[in-house]
This record gives C-alpha cells, sequence and structure tokens, in this order.
C-alpha cells in the first residue's frame, strides 16, 4: 500500500531514495532532514520511499510531517514486515528515477556526500555500485561502539586510511561494505536482488552480503570516502542482544559454502563452545580446577586477541573499551544465531560443492 506522493507536478526524480524502516520513528526526522541538507547542496530531483516494514510506532504521521518541508517527493509504502531485504525490494520496484540509493533509517548522510557519489556516477558510469564509507556516530553510548573491533581486525588496512577502493570479485573481503548507504542503477539492482532471493524466511536471510557479491563480481563496486554517512547504531542491550543474535545467523547466510575453509571455520564454531563447556565442567567435575580454570583462562585470552591487531589498526579507544566491556553480553546470542543459523541454512554448505560440479560438467 502506498501512501499519496506530496505532489505530481515535480519534475522526472533522477534518484529514487529507498528507506527500509522498522519502528525506526524516533531516527526518522534526522536521517530525513540530513538527507534533505544533502540534496539541496546537490541540487538533484529526488523521490524518497520510506518503507514502513510493519512498524508498530508513529511512522507514517512522522513521515506525514516531514513531507512537506522536504526538497522532493516524501512518501511511504507500507507493508507488512518482511525483514529489510523485502521492504528494500518493495521500494526498488516502486522507484521511479534510474539510480536507487539505498539508506538505513539510522543514517546521517554527510551534506556533500550526494553531489560527491553523482558526480562519480555521472563520469564513470561503468561501475556497478557505490558504496558509502560509514562512520560510527562519535555520541552513541558504549554497546554501540561494539562493532569498531571486529572491523578493524577484517579491514584495518582500509580503515587505517580510508581512500577510494574498488571492491571486485577477487577482493571482496579487502574492505568493509554493505547497503547501509549504497547506490546503483535501478536495473543492476533488480538482478542483484533477483539472483540473491531468499528461499525461506527473508527476515533470517542475509539482506546484503550475497547481493554485494554479485555485484561486485559484475561491475565492481566503489567504496568511497568522499559518499559519507554516520551510523547511529542500538542505544540498549536489549536491542543489541536481539541484533547479534541476527547477526550469527546471516553470518552463516552470507559466508556457508562460498569456500571449504569458511564452512569449515562456521561449523567449528558452533561446536566449539559446547567442547570446551564440556570440557571444563568434566576437568571441575573430577577435581582437577587447574586444569578447568586454564582452559577457561584460554578461552577469554583467544577472545580477547582481537584487541591486539584492532589497536594496530587505529581502532578508537572507545571501540577498544566497548568490546572489553561488551563481550560477554555479545558471545552467547551471537552464538544462538549462529548454530540456529547452521541449521536454517544448511543447504547452502552445499552450493561449493554444486558449483564446482556445474564448472566441471561445463568442461
Amino acid at each position: 500500500m502506498s501512501l499519496p506522493s506530496s505532489g505530481d507536478d515535480l519534475r522526472d526524480a533522477e534518484l529514487t531514495v529507498v528507506i527500509p524502516s522498522y519502528n525506526s520513528a524516533t531516527w526518522l526526522p534526522s536521517t530525513i532532514d540530513a538527507l534533505a541538507e544533502s540534496v539541496r547542496v546537490a541540487g538533484v530531483a529526488v523521490e524518497v520511499l520510506v518503507i514502513d516494514d510493519g512498524s508498530e510506532d508513529d511512522t507514517v504521521a512522522i513521515v506525514g510531517s516531514l513531507a512537506g518541508a522536504f526538497p522532493g517527493d516524501l512518501r511511504v509504502v507500507r507493508q507488512e514486515n518482511q525483514g529489510r531485504f523485502l521492504a528494500r525490494w518493495a521500494g526498488i520496484q516502486q522507484a521511479r528515477a534510474e539510480h536507487v540509493l539505498l539508506l538505513d533509517s539510522r543514517v546521517l548522510l554527510g551534506p556533500r556526500s550526494l553531489g560527491h557519489v553523482m558526480s562519480g556516477v555521472a563520469a564513470e558510469p561503468q561501475i556497478a555500485g557505490w558504496n558509502a564509507h560509514v562512520d560510527i556516530d562519535p555520541d552513541a553510548p558504549l554497546v554501540g561502539h561494539f562493532w569498531e573491533v571486529p572491523t578493524h581486525v577484517f579491514w584495518g588496512a582500509y580503515l587505517r586510511a580510508p581512500r577510494p577502493f574498488d571492491l571486485t570479485g577477487a577482493n571482496f573481503d579487502s574492505a568493509p561494505k554493505g547497503t547501509t548507504a549504497f547506490l546503483a542503477r535501478k536495473d543492476v539492482l533488480t538482478a542483484a536482488f533477483e539472483q540473491a532471493w531468499p528461499d525461506g524466511d527473508a527476515k533470517l536471510m542475509s539482506d546484503d552480503t550475497k547481493i554485494l557479491r554479485w555485484l561486485a563480481d559484475f561491475g565492481g563496486i566503489r567504496l568511497d570516502p568522499g559518499f559519507s554517512v554516520i551510523y547511529r547504531p542500538r542505544t540498549t542491550v536489549k536491542g543489541f542482544v536481539k541484533h547479534s543474535l541476527d547477526r550469527g545467523t546471516m553470518f552463516v547466510d552470507s559466508y556457508a559454502g562460498t569456500s571449504l575453509l569458511r564452512s569449515a571455520a562456521i561449523l567449528i564454531a558452533s561446536i566449539a563452545p559446547v567442547v570446551v563447556l564440556g570440557a571444563i565442567v568434566a576437568l571441575a567435575a573430577t577435581g582437577a580446577w587447574p586444569g578447568a580454570l586454564l582452559v577457561l583462562g584460554a578461552v577469554l585470552l583467544l577472545l580477547l586477541v582481537p584487541l591486539v591487531p584492532a589497536a594496530i589498526n587505529r581502532c578508537p579507544g572507545r571501540g577498544l573499551a566497548a568490546y572489553c566491556v561488551i563481550l560477554p553480553v555479545f558471545t552467547v546470542p551471537f552464538w544462538f544465531g549462529l548454530v540456529r543459523g547452521v541449521f536454517v541454512h544448511r543447504r547452502a554448505f552445499a552450493r561449493r560443492a554444486e558449483a564446482a560440479s556445474a564448472g566441471k560438467a561445463k568442461q
């Protein structure tokens, strides 16, 4: 269901902005205000589709109150709660412009970001997608900075000195990427979403990794600090726990079957905690407390090891502190999500074998 447009006499939209929103009424005013400023600076004709994904708050009323002052067409598309993948898909299908910007509801677009990325699109149309450089809101509570350590471990080479970076299929895991703020042609995004279409509950599927992997293979993805945004993360422990659980499940969907090593690592990670806990309990039950404490200490040390490469890669001190404090809150729900993912996405582990067999059949 689409609410009425704010006007029919607007110029043809040069860009459609799709904002999936689930109970994000608190964040939307500042998100849309920042977008409006970037639109004014860029001088681009836009339509903005806020996809209300079954929200139980006053999203519709909030967007309606902002539509009159927005420098473009701002409207709401309502659907039942189906998750971000299908919310974005709904927006892409209704987009009137040739290019679509996917923008999360908690994101503040930089004032010059839209003009920068639109100039890049015009200059290099062969690039399949444009990925924003994302900074975490420095004013976010400690729980919101937890992910800075993992990102600085895996993508430290880029984060030490952010610069324009082209992601391809060959170097896909070399730099941070995501659909938090991502721009591409509508037809290209449509093809990417179709090939990544979920075969189960879309809320438990990866909402971007498979899409981005296809785009990186198709025409490359430009990660560009000139196209920058600020992300406002979860601010409550309850929200963080739910997010960690879902992240564990989506992680399996994103990487299971992409290589033998990754599949093995996922399976080991899902089993190892049970084995370690069993060993600790067995040692304690037999009175071997020194051995039980030794195993427990080794596990804790292993979990803290990421702090070293993260610090070397210039992870902010608040991120390092958040990792130490929030790690006990993160570990259990993420592991439960991982185990759930192994069961929900068990067919994904066969993707690599199926692809290899198909390749041999073509030879």
